[in-house]
C-alpha cells in the first residue's frame, strides 16, 4: 500500500479531477470540476484509502511528496541508518563544535568546552571498541542510566556503529522500573554514574543478565570490585574508552531494519511497556521531518529534555544531519536559565509547561510594572500582531524598545523554537511568536511512530492546530460512534487519529497482544487520539478515544485505576480524578461517606452547623487528602498518580444525576462539565498556594 506504484496508481485514478498549481512549489489545487476532492490551501492532499472503495479519508502532504512517503533524506539517500546519519556528519562537519558542556571533571561550573564530530567520532569507536572487547556480542542491548550529557550520545552512537540496541532507563516510570526494563530487555551492559552505582549494584542479584556496568566521570580506583562469582565487571568510563583504543575494532554497521533502540513508556494499567523502533522509523522520521525544519552548522541547541524520551531522541538526529553544535544543561532545571545565558542557543525546543511559566512570569511582571511600561507592552504586542496576521514585518522599533529584552531570557540569540509533548493553548503559542520573534513550531506525535506525526507548515499562521502530516506517514480519522465523532461531520470531520507509513514501530517488546490493539491488519497505528481535520488539511487533537489522559509533563494518567485506589480510603464513598495536558497535577471531587465524616468530625471536635459545611472546611479537606495520600503510598502510586487538591461533595454519583453509566461507571465528559467550577477553583488554589508546582519545569 505505501509502495511508489500503489500510490501512483491512487494518484493516476484522480488525475483527471486536478491540475498543477502555477506556483513555483508542486502544490496541487483542485479543479473546479471535481465534486469529490477538495484541497484548500494545499497542506495536505486527500487520497483514497483502497481504490475499490469511494472513501476519500487518507491524508498525505500534498506539497513535499504526494506520490511516495519520504524515507530517506532527500539530498542524502544514502544514509539508511543511524551509523549513516552520524557517519555523515563526521564527514562534512569533521572540525565543527559538536558536543559541549559547562561541567568540569572537579563538578565545577564554567564556560563551555566542546568536543569536535571528529573528536566524538573518535571516542564512539573506542567506545564501542571496549564493549566488543568486553564480549558484548552484536544485537546486545546496552543500558543508559543517566541523564542528558556528552557521554550519552556517544554511548547511543556507539551502539548504532557496533549494532548495539540502546535501552534507556530511567527511575521517573517507579521504583522497580529499572530493574523491570533490564530483565525485561536483557540488557547486557549498562552506563550509570556514580550516583546511581550503589543502587544499581544493590538489585544486580536480580538482574541476572548485566555483564558490565560502566561508571559515567567515576574514577576507576574508588569503584568497588565484585567477586569473580557474581559474573559482572564493574569499570570507569575513561577505563573503558582506553580500553578500546588499545583493542580497535571494526564497526559493524547495522542494515536499516535492525532494531536501534527499545524506549520504555509509563504503563497505565501496569508494568512499562518497550516500543521497539527501527533504523528505518528513525531515519524515515526525521527525514520527513527536515522538509519543513531546517537547521545550520552555526546553529546551537541546548539539550535538556529527556534524552529517555522520543522527543529529545529524533532532534539529536536531527542535530547530528545538519552538524549543529549541541550544548548540555548542568542537570539542574533550576540552572536551566543560566545555562542557557552562557549558551545563547539558536534552537530551542522544549514543553508548554516551560513556556506556559515564561508567559505567565512576563505578564505578570507586566501587570504589575502598571502605567507607561504597561501602555508600551501592549501597544508593542499589538502593533507586532497585526503585522503577523497581514503576514507583513513589524517596525523592528518594538524590538529594540520592548521585545529585546524578552529575548534576552533564552540568550537572545533564539531564531526557531519547537514545542511538542502535550497541547500548548494558542494565547501562548502566538504571545511566543510575538516576543521572540522567531518560528515556533508544535508538532503531534508519539514514541510508537518515532516522534512527529505532524507539524506545523513554515508560513501557517493559523494556531490551535498541529499542522499537516509528516511526509513519512499518512493520516485518517476512523469512526467512533460511540463518541459521537465520524467522518461525516460538519463542518469538520472527525475520528480517531491513524496513522501509517515507515515511522510506525515494530511493536511492543515481547507483546504481540498489546502490539495487535494498536496496529491492525492493514498497518495503521490507531493512536487513541480523536482528531479532526481543519480547512486547508490541517490536523486538531480534540480529545481522546480512551479514558487514558497525558499531563503537562507528558505523563499518561489512567483515572479509574487511582479511583480504584482512593475507593479504599475511609472518607471516600466515590471518586472522580481529573487532569490534563494543561496541568501537571491531578486533582479529585470526592462523593463523601456522610457516616464517616460525622464520626471523625465529633472526635475531632469540629463543630459544624449541616456537612455541607463540613464538606468546606479546610481542616476536613487537609485530613481526607492526607488520608487519600496515605492509601495511595501503600498501592504505590507514583509521583504524579497523587491528587494535589480534593473538592468534597454530599451528592453521590448517580444515573438520576447523569453521572454514571448503566455499568456504574464514570461518565467522564458529563462529570468534567458538572465539576467545572470546582475543578478551575481547584487548579486556582494550588496555583496560589504555591505557583511552581502546577507549572513547574
Amino acid at each position: 500500500m505505501d509502495s511508489s506504484s500503489s500510490a501512483r496508481r491512487r494518484i493516476n485514478s484522480i488525475h483527471s479531477h486536478l491540475v498543477t498549481s502555477s506556483r513555483s512549489s508542486p502544490l496541487l489545487r483542485s479543479n473546479p470540476t471535481a465534486g469529490e476532492f477538495c484541497l484548500d490551501n494545499g497542506y495536505s492532499v486527500v487520497l483514497p484509502e483502497k481504490l475499490s472503495t469511494g472513501d476519500w479519508n487518507v491524508h498525505r502532504l500534498s506539497a513535499r511528496s504526494p506520490f511516495k512517503l519520504v524515507g530517506r533524506f532527500p539530498d542524502h539517500p544514502d544514509i539508511a541508518t543511524l551509523h549513516d546519519n552520524f557517519e555523515h556528519a563526521v564527514h562534512d562537519f569533521r572540525d565543527y563544535k559538536y558536543l559541549g558542556t559547562r561541567v568540569r571533571v572537579d563538578g565545577t561550573v564554567g564556560d563551555y568546552k566542546w568536543m569536535t564530530y571528529g573528536e566524538t567520532s573518535t571516542a564512539r569507536t573506542a567506545i564501542g571498541s571496549g564493549l566488543v572487547h568486553h564480549g558484548i556480542t552484536m544485537g546486545s542491548t546496552v543500558g543508559i542510566y543517566f541523564i542528558n550529557r556528552p557521554e550519552w550520545l556517544i554511548v547511543d552512537h556507539a551502539c548504532a556503529a557496533y549494532s548495539y540496541v540502546s535501552v534507556p532507563l530511567y527511575d521517573t516510570l517507579g521504583p522497580d522500573a529499572v530493574q523491570f526494563i533490564v530483565n525485561h530487555a536483557n540488557v547486557q551492559a549498562i552506563f550509570c554514574v556514580a550516583e546511581t552505582l550503589n543502587s544499581l549494584l544493590s538489585g544486580l542479584s536480580e538482574m541476572p543478565s548485566v555483564r558490565l556496568v560502566v561508571v559515567v566521570g567515576g574514577l576507576n580506583e574508588s569503584l568497588p570490585s565484585l567477586p569473580a562469582s557474581a559474573g559482572v565487571k564493574v569499570v570507569s568510563y575513561s577505563m573503558l574508552l582506553n580500553q578500546g583504543r588499545s583493542n580497535p575494532q571494526p564497526f559493524v554497521p547495522p542494515k536499516p531494519d535492525d532494531v536501534a533502540t527499545i524506549c520504555y513508556t509509563s504503563g497505565t494499567t501496569g508494568t512499562p511497556k518497550g516500543v521497539v523502533l527501527t533504523h528505518t522509523n528513525l531515519i524515515s522520521n526525521v527525514a520527513g521531518s527536515s522538509f519543513s525544519v531546517k537547521f545550520f552548522s552555526s546553529d546551537i541547541y541546548i539539550s535538556y529534555l529527556p534524552l529517555a524520551h522520543i522527543y529529545e531522541r529524533a532532534n539529536q538526529i536531527l542535530t547530528v544531519y545538519f552538524g549543529v553544535a549541541v550544548g548540555f544543561y548542568q542537570g539542574d532545571n533550576m540552572k536551566l536559565l543560566d545555562d542557557i545565558a552562557a549558551l545563547r542557543p539558536t534552537v530551542f525546543s522544549s514543553v508548554p509547561r516551560l513556556y506556559n511559566r515564561i508567559y505567565d512570569g512576563i505578564t505578570n511582571a507586566v501587570k504589575s510594572s502598571g502605567g507607561l511600561k504597561e501602555r508600551l507592552f501592549n501597544a508593542a504586542y499589538n502593533a507586532k500582531k497585526q503585522a503577523l496576521l497581514n503576514g507583513k514585518s513589524a517596525s523592528p522599533i518594538w524590538d529594540r524598545l520592548v521585545f529585546n529584552k524578552i529575548k534576552d531570557k533564552l540568550g537572545g540569540r533564539v531564531r526557531f523554537m519547537t514545542s511538542g509533548a502535550s497541547p500548548l493553548s494558542p494565547e501562548v503559542m502566538e504571545f511566543m511568536k510575538i516576543c521572540f520573534g522567531g518560528r515556533v513550531l508544535e508538532g503531534y506525535g508519539m514514541t510508537e511512530t518515532a516522534c512527529v506525526i505532524s507539524g506545523m507548515d513554515e508560513g501557517d499562521n493559523l494556531i490551535g492546530h498541529v499542522g499537516s502530516p509528516n511526509p513519512a506517514c499518512e493520516i485518517k480519522l476512523v469512526d467512533v460512534p460511540e463518541m459521537n465523532y465520524t467522518s461525516a461531520d460538519q463542518p469538520h470531520p472527525r475520528g480517531e487519529i491513524c496513522v501509517r507509513g515507515p515511522i510506525v514501530f515494530r511493536g511492543y517488546y515481547k507483546d504481540e497482544v498489546q502490539t495487535r490493539e494498536v496496529v491492525d491488519a492493514d498497518g495503521w497505528l490507531h493512536t487513541g487520539d480523536i482528531g479532526l481535520w481543519l480547512p486547508g488539511g490541517r490536523l486538531q487533537i480534540i480529545d481522546r478515544k480512551k479514558n487514558i489522559f497525558k499531563l503537562a509533563q507528558g505523563e499518561y494518567i489512567a483515572p479509574e485505576k487511582i479511583e480504584n485506589v482512593y475507593a479504599k480510603c475511609k472518607f471516600v464513598g466515590q471518586c472522580f480524578i481529573y487532569g490534563d495536558s494543561f496541568n501537571s497535577s491531578l486533582v479529585a471531587v470526592v462523593s463523601v461517606d456522610p457516616d464517616v465524616l460525622k464520626s471523625w468530625a465529633a472526635s475531632h471536635g469540629i463543630k459544624h452547623g449541616d456537612l455541607r459545611e463540613l464538606c468546606n472546611n479546610p481542616k476536613v479537606k487537609a485530613a481526607i487528602l492526607s488520608d487519600m495520600e496515605t492509601v495511595g503510598r501503600e498501592a504505590k502510586l507514583r509521583g504524579f498518580e497523587f491528587a494535589k487538591a480534593v473538592t468534597l461533595v454530599l451528592e453521590p454519583f448517580t444515573l438520576e444525576n447523569g453521572l454514571l453509566t448503566p455499568t456504574l461507571k464514570i461518565k467522564r465528559p458529563q462529570a468534567k462539565e458538572y465539576f467545572a467550577e470546582a475543578i478551575t477553583n481547584m487548579y486556582k488554589d494550588l496555583a496560589a498556594s504555591d505557583p511552581t508546582a502546577n507549572k513547574a519545569l
